[in-house]
């Protein structure tokens, strides 16, 4: 069964029946973690890199925020019995699709942030898509924990 990550979202599976998909992966970062021992995984959404920039949007909703939200997803990845040696972790987005001139360099900044609370917590980034000025849709197949990208009517798998 599908089901779709929103924006400033994440959703969270250990059933081999779902497939997180999320859409619209422009300058937001989508991350994609799974487990392959626990079969247990999850996507997020995050939006923009930095709570600071409005802290109450950023308690309200921590997942718009690269930084609240992926401690966020990461802590209810290991609730649900995923543990950091293990987690495959994968990451698309990041580009410059409404930034042509770069000066806002979002996409940039989602990617450094989130690298940072990846290497903080000890988990690598297995595979990537991220950059470039194209929109990407994730997907996470939880019978494996194979991770799709779909760009420009391509699908590849990360």
């Amino acid at each position: 069964m599908n089901h779709i990550v929103g924006i400033a979202d994440m959703k969270l599976s250990s059933s081999k029946d779902d497939v997180l998909v999320t859409y619209s992966l422009g300058s937001c970062v989508g991350l994609s973690v799974y487990d392959p021992v626990a079969c247990v995984g999850g996507i997020i959404h995050c939006m923009l890199p930095l709570s600071k920039i409005d802290p109450a949007k950023a308690e309200q909703n921590p997942l718009m925020f690269t930084d609240t939200g992926a401690m966020t997803f990461l802590q209810e990845i290991f609730n649900m019995g995923g543990e950091r040696g293990r987690l495959v972790a994968k990451v698309a987005g990041c580009s410059s699709v409404l930034d042509d001139k770069g000066l806002f360099k979002i996409g940039e900044r989602n990617y450094t942030v989130l690298k940072k609370i990846l290497w903080k917590n000890n988990i690598l980034i297995a595979a990537e898509d991220v950059g470039g000025n194209a929109s990407r849709t994730m997907s996470l197949h939880m019978d494996s924990g194979r991770t799709t990208i779909r760009s420009g009517g391509t699908e590849t798998e990360l």
